[in-house]
């Protein structure tokens, strides 16, 4: 596990970026799988200003989707798929026959989800995902209780997720399941970024980093990965047990 700990959100992205931009320009038209949410939203505007004065080529990607709300596409303003066209495809100009990304308005998501295990084969499988981890420690939306061989999947949103949902919408949403990448899916990625940002996420970061491996703590099933970067700012970090010494 590479550990990165930065002043700053912005600071934080800029070094995200070099990573990513350093190994993604070492593979053949490579797979790339953003998360959405605020977290990322610091790195997407770096690519963008990397890619605007030519730092950054990003014209042979190809985009995987990590997750959606099932009942919603990116024509739901707050879905998962409305914050990438806004923060990453559109800004990038991204062609839609680059990107695979869960819809969840399906009448049968188990193809869906094939769907997206296709695209993925196809590809050679994912080089880079950006992760993000949840107050209960859930990666995209596998919530604790997950095993790591699950796959693409329909997920039983747990409460505080659907309770931390909310923010992205204007008024309320029913959120009751999820379409996602499994962590059978990431755990094969070449190269896992996980960040944080924010005190609100010390303690489950030191949980996921520090405390035992388990299905109970998704986040945690991460560490043995190979190609793990683990970013965080210093409110994040607060509780790891370097700041304690």
């Amino acid at each position: 596990m590479n550990l990165i700990i930065s002043d700053t959100a912005e600071e934080m992205a800029q070094r995200v970026a070099d990573g990513v931009s350093t190994y993604m320009s070492s593979r053949e038209n490579p797979l790339f799988c953003p998360a959405s949410g605020d977290t990322p939203a610091a790195l997407y505007r770096e690519m963008q200003a990397r890619v605007k004065d030519n730092r950054l080529d990003v014209s042979s990607w190809h985009f995987i989707g990590l997750d959606e709300w099932v009942g919603m596409n990116g024509g739901d303003e707050g879905s998962c798929r409305y914050y990438l066209d806004r923060d990453l495809f559109h800004p990038l100009m991204i062609g839609e026959g680059r990107i695979c990304f869960f819809d969840g308005r399906v009448e049968d998501p188990a193809a869906e989800c094939a769907r997206g295990e296709g695209f993925i084969k196809d590809r050679g499988g994912i080089d880079v995902a950006i992760l993000g981890i949840g107050t209960n420690g859930h990666i995209a939306m596998n919530e604790p209780g997950t095993s790591p061989d699950v796959r693409c999947h329909i997920s039983v949103l747990h409460p505080s997720t659907k309770a931390t949902g909310q923010k992205y919408f204007s008024s309320y949403q029913p959120l009751t399941y999820g379409i996602t990448l499994g962590l059978g899916n990431l755990l094969e990625a070449r190269q896992l970024y996980l960040l944080a940002i924010g005190e609100h996420k010390a303690d489950i970061v030191q949980k996921a980093l520090e405390g035992p491996i388990s299905e109970v703590l998704p986040a945690s099933l991460l560490r043995d990965h190979p190609g793990l970067h683990v970013y965080l700012d210093k409110a994040a970090a607060r509780a790891l047990s370097i700041n304690k010494k």
